[in-house]
């Protein structure tokens, strides 16, 4: 698989304040998004193509990638929008595979963006 990310920018207060008012309001509605209370700032994504099979393929991929990212997020995450792109062999690995890979990945990821934010 290929993983991209991009660190995005600390709130400002009144960023802070808008997005108070608007989780308010989601609360009231029930989020069918699983682990997004536990990191709020590390957004994850997938990028399932045509290319990799028919409908039935790309589910399971992306129902695989799904489990393995709850399985392995940080507990604190950095603030970072990351898109995994599998490729076709995520099929046939065997899940422990794919959940190391995804545990690597935010790994590398973590501290990528720790080495940036003490540069800056």
């Amino acid at each position: 698989m290929t993983v991209f990310f991009l660190a995005r920018p600390e709130e400002t207060p009144r960023e802070a304040s808008k997005k108070e008012k608007g989780k308010e309001k989601e609360e009231k509605k029930e989020s069918s998004r699983a682990g997004t209370a536990a990191v709020p700032d590390l957004r994850v994504g997938f990028t399932v193509g045509r290319a990799l099979g028919n409908a039935v393929h790309r589910n399971r991929m992306k129902r695989r990638l799904r489990e393995a990212v709850r399985m392995s997020r940080p507990p604190v995450g950095p603030s970072a929008d990351v898109v995994i792109n599998p490729k076709k062999s995520l099929l046939t690995a065997d899940f422990e595979d794919v959940v190391n890979e995804v545990r690597r990945a935010f790994v590398v990821i973590e501290e990528k963006l720790r080495r940036r934010s003490d540069n800056s």
